[in-house]
């Protein structure tokens, strides 16, 4: 493991803990050169059907990109990064569990903006509009309405 500081590769492990969930393991580590100190995490890497694009390539699957995506939604939002990464966990099971050999963009898309539905109606709208791609103000504000509504009832 490089050190972020020095760029040297020789360092210890001093902590490692397992995570709530035990899919992930976060270590502190120690560079024996420069004798600062980092994190690093481990996760089990788990094949994942390649992702279907708009435009029709193909890509590997890459949870650091929905991550990213979900992060950009709740910025300045009251979600602590743990219901971030819980909510990318849940998208990455279902997408796990679909059992199909490829998954299109358009159903990772929805299932999280199924999620951020269900947590946060600011950072919901944020990653709605952007998925969505909207044209205008008037589809922007029918989404809105539609929301409201839905809370309401």
């Amino acid at each position: 493991m490089k050190c972020p500081y020095c760029s040297d590769m020789e360092n210890k492990v001093v902590d490692s803990r397992l995570s709530k969930e035990g899919d992930m393991i976060r270590r502190r580590r120690e560079c024996l050169h420069c004798s600062d100190r980092f994190t690093t995490y481990e996760r089990i890497e788990i094949n994942l059907p390649p992702v279907i694009k708009k435009d029709g390539r193909r890509e590997p699957f890459n949870r650091e990109k929905i991550l990213d995506g979900v992060q950009k939604a709740c910025q300045k939002r009251p979600i602590s990064t743990e219901d971030q990464e819980e909510l990318v966990n849940r998208v990455v099971k279902f997408c796990q569990e679909s059992g199909e050999k490829e998954i299109s963009c358009k159903t990772i898309g929805e299932r999280v903006v199924k999620e951020l539905y269900n947590m946060d109606d600011v950072a919901y709208v944020r990653f709605a509009s952007v998925y969505h791609s909207f044209k205008d103000v008037n589809e922007f504000m029918s989404e809105l309405k539609t929301l409201l509504r839905s809370k309401e009832a």
